[in-house]
């Protein structure tokens, strides 16, 4: 089994990346809010949260700890 097996994403699920991202965009966000931002779609869809909704609602908080 290859290392990329989980550092690569299938088109559909990058394509929802794009959606949850473009729907949870803030208005005056720096570049390090959004990459932020893009970073905490991914780990909730890694921690098992496919629900595109739930996604867009998380992506606009911090990660919980």
């Amino acid at each position: 089994m290859s290392n990329m097996s989980r550092n690569a994403f299938t088109p559909a699920e990058t394509a929802l990346f794009g959606r949850v991202f473009e729907g949870g965009r803030v208005n005056g966000e720096t570049e390090e809010q959004k990459e932020a931002r893009a970073s905490r779609i991914i780990a909730n869809y890694m921690a098992g949260i496919t629900d595109e909704a739930e996604l867009i609602e998380l992506s606009r908080k911090p990660l919980g700890r």
